[in-house]
């Protein structure tokens, strides 16, 4: 997994919930990269696991909603960084479901080892959106966070529906509709 991933999510945990919380993460985890990251180094996805799994446990916070929080946040990363190819987009829709083919291009680009969720697009009109998402990372909750970023980036409301396609979450039906 890529070290920006990380970065943020220690970004997200000390601007949540505080710097000693990163300190007592890193501590409490068995991290063969001692809790060092760069954005651009690749580490294990098991470090990432450990990580939210304790700050689920020190914080009472479903590892689930840890995750789509920590997705909304992540957007403001590619907000800060990528906004030429934001601005390439008329509206949300448009952005999600040029994800495989274009976002994810472009993140191979920088990353060239990068492992990426697959999105598959299953329908799409003007007002919606139905594709599934498949990694063994199970990270779908991470996705959905990005989506309802997207959706307040374009100032778009939304309902987005999922359906785990397989228990542990590595696949799962996104049902997006535009509301406005």
């Amino acid at each position: 997994m890529k070290g920006i991933v990380f970065t943020e999510f220690l970004d997200l945990v000390e601007e949540k919930f505080g710097l000693e919380m990163v300190d007592d993460l890193i501590m409490s985890s068995d991290l063969p990269s001692g809790g060092a990251y760069t954005a651009i180094g690749t580490y294990d996805f098991g470090e990432m696991t450990q990580l939210i799994t304790h700050l689920s446990n020190k914080t009472e916070i479903a590892i689930e909603d840890l995750l789509l929080l920590y997705g909304e946040h992540f957007f403001s990363v590619i907000e800060k960084s990528y906004p030429k190819m934001l601005a390439q987009y008329s509206d949300p829709l448009e952005m999600l479901a040029s994800i495989e083919n274009h976002i994810h291009v472009e993140v191979r680009k920088i990353y060239h080892d990068a492992e990426l969720p697959t999105f598959e697009i299953l329908e799409q009109t003007p007002k919606s959106l139905k594709m599934i998402y498949s990694s063994s990372r199970s990270m779908h909750r991470f996705g959905l966070g990005l989506m309802n970023s997207t959706f307040r980036y374009f100032n778009k409301e939304c309902q987005i529906e999922c359906e785990k396609l397989k228990d542990d979450g590595s696949e799962v039906a996104f049902s997006i509709t535009m509301l406005n």
